[in-house]
């Protein structure tokens, strides 16, 4: 999870308590290095909105039980999800958190959307030390122009 800046300070439960109402939207691959960037080169996919409250008690895995106003939602575009943005119902940045098939934080219940098909979160947890669970040599750095990407060991 990458919490925008003007949340960083809050704990585990207060970034929960703002989930309530908010939107969770859905991206393919490219994700800003940050969450106080705007979203660029990205297509929505879906968009979920948190019940009040947003979480249940979690599950035997560990793993959080979110709770939507609907789950499955109509997919919006085709692509393989990569990570997903959680907006207050105002209208401010939350958190983005990976997404997509393997250990990602949000898990579908498909790997892939398609237009009008069904959506599905499956399985939500939070990694709060805010790099990606794979390849945490990529996700983590910031390549500039010039500058060599980070060699995969």
């Amino acid at each position: 999870m990458n919490v925008a800046s003007e949340f960083a300070q809050k704990s585990l439960d207060e970034i929960k308590e703002l989930l309530a109402g908010a939107t969770l939207t859905v991206y393919s691959v490219a994700r800003p290095t940050s969450a106080d960037q705007p979203v660029d080169r990205s297509g929505k996919l879906a968009t979920f909105t948190f019940a009040t409250p947003a979480f249940n008690t979690p599950s035997e895995d560990g793993s959080e039980v979110p709770s939507f106003v609907a789950n499955p939602v109509p997919g919006l575009d085709a692509g393989t999800p990569g990570f997903a943005r959680a907006v207050t119902a105002e209208g401010t940045v939350i958190a983005d958190f990976s997404a997509g098939p393997g250990d990602r934080e949000i898990k579908f219940a498909e790997v892939t959307v398609s237009t009008n098909a069904p959506v599905k979160v499956a399985k939500f947890k939070f990694n709060s030390e805010g790099g990606w669970p794979e390849r945490e040599d990529y996700y983590d750095s910031h390549p500039r122009p010039g500058f060599e990407m980070p060699k995969v060991r």
